[in-house]
């Protein structure tokens, strides 16, 4: 399936408008060393004592890997047209490189054949977030070889599913770099500036050795409308106050979490604060490099959770505080639940770099659902406000002209949410993680509705 093209209906949607829902690789299939597969940088990291909150790992996660084509029977129910999902690097390459694990491959060809004959699109992503532990080994994302292996695995990848018509390269490399290198809070759990800054640009180094293997590799796919594209996540900056101190506070942080990846994959170039937010640890090369990383993409994926309110503090990294919204809903991670900023996102975007078409690639909320699903179900009233607010702003932004072709809820399924471990759920599927038993939410029976309803439901 081509990505649809721009248009109208009578609910403001697109014909052909993606409704999807996403997970990720090493968030869901469990069996992390099953059939040759390898170990990640997340399998070693979960297994470190006092890595996760509630001491949860991977190695069970939602029992995809078994229970897969379970799991594609519920999307079919549920009537999606589209399913976001990620490869896991170290289950195709267990060493980073060299021969593949055909079993890892044939495991993500049975999934993408069952997809198409449910009529469901599939949108795969190579990277999210887990590294092959052999590649963690010699640098991870600061071994500036990482690019080029990252190139080999795709290649592979592209490859051994021809058959699916939405690639991207990367998932929220800001959240790696971020969350990995300069806070330790993710894998691989370091914390220095010198090595968040070069492990950036070595992914954006990587998406765009990536897109290039792609050209070389499915022109067939390329020629039938299918396309390749990269996914970041955005949130607006809001200054605390009109004053000037906070306003370039605001400013900094937009560079440092959003213009950071979009300005060089978009434009081939660096925003000028993020020399003098790194400072010494940024290096002169990542400019002269830069112009090469806006290899020309086929969409851009936008995930969306939240917007960030900044005071000035230069104790802070990038000088710019967050400021706790007193008064607002918050999710369970203590995220204000913010609509406008997803159509002040999605507009922004849509403004900046016009010629890219944009699929929202992740919004959702965690709210305190029970461990177990009751007998008359699992009823999340914030959710389904959340969910119904959201495609509102999303419909706005589409009338506002912002060239946007689907939209995929996270997550299709409660799931091993990171250093949360099973602590924090997601998903419109609730998931009892002592038995697998899947009970779809109120949230997974209203967005069926809008889905059925190709988005007239949100009107309801």
């Amino acid at each position: 399936m081509s990505p649809p093209a721009p248009g109208r209906t009578g609910t403001g949607f697109p014909p052909g408008f993606l409704w999807g829902a996403a997970t990720s690789a090493y968030q869901v299939e469990g069996s992390p060393l099953a059939d040759g597969a390898g170990a990640s940088n997340w399998h070693r990291f979960s297994h470190q004592a006092g890595r996760i909150a509630d001491g949860a790992t991977g190695d069970v996660a939602c029992d995809h890997y078994r229970r897969w084509p379970d799991d594609v029977a519920l999307m079919r129910r549920l009537g999606l047209t589209a399913y976001r999902f990620s490869i896991s690097w170290s289950r195709v390459l267990p060493p980073g490189r060299g021969r593949p694990n055909q079993a890892g491959l044939d495991f993500y060809r049975r999934l993408v054949e069952a997809l198409l004959a449910a009529g469901i699109t599939p949108s795969a992503t190579l990277y999210h977030w887990d590294l092959p532990a052999a590649l963690d080994d010699r640098g991870g994302w600061v071994d500036p070889d990482s690019a080029g292996r990252f190139a080999d695995y795709a290649e592979i990848c592209f490859r051994a599913l021809p058959d699916v018509p939405l690639w991207a390269t990367l998932n929220e490399p800001w959240v790696v770099t971020d969350g990995g290198y300069l806070h330790g809070v993710h894998a691989p759990g370091h914390a220095s500036a010198a090595e968040a800054a070069r492990a950036a640009h070595n992914l954006l180094r990587a998406h765009a050795f990536g897109v290039e293997a792609y050209r070389a590799t499915a022109p067939a796919a390329a020629a039938a409308g299918g396309g390749i594209g990269v996914v970041v996540n955005i949130e607006p900056k809001h200054p605390a106050s009109d004053r000037p101190a906070d306003r370039d506070a605001a400013t900094r942080a937009d560079a440092y979490m959003n213009r950071h990846f979009l300005e060089p994959l978009l434009l081939g170039s660096y925003p000028e604060e993020l020399a003098g937010i790194y400072g010494e640890a940024w290096s002169p090369d990542f400019e002269a490099e830069a112009p090469g990383l806006a290899e020309p993409i086929d969409w851009l994926g936008i995930n969306y959770y939240t917007r960030s309110v900044v005071r000035h503090d230069p104790t802070a990294w990038a000088g710019a505080a967050p400021v706790p919204q007193a008064g607002r809903l918050h999710t369970e991670l203590d995220w204000e639940v913010y609509p406008p900023g997803l159509e002040e996102t999605l507009r922004r975007v849509a403004g900046d770099y016009p010629s890219v078409p944009l699929y929202v690639t992740e919004n959702g909320a965690a709210f305190a659902d029970p461990e177990t699903a009751p007998p008359g179900g699992v009823d999340d009233p914030l959710r389904v406000a959340y969910l119904r607010d959201h495609l509102r702003a999303l419909a706005g932004a589409i009338a506002a002209g912002a060239d946007v072709r689907g939209y995929f809820a996270w997550s299709l399924l409660d799931n091993f949410e990171w250093a949360h471990g099973t602590s924090k759920r997601f998903g419109i599927v609730h998931v009892d993680f002592a038995t697998q038993q899947r009970t779809p939410k109120a949230s997974a029976r209203f967005y069926a509705e809008v889905i059925r309803s190709h988005g007239a439901a949100i009107d309801d």
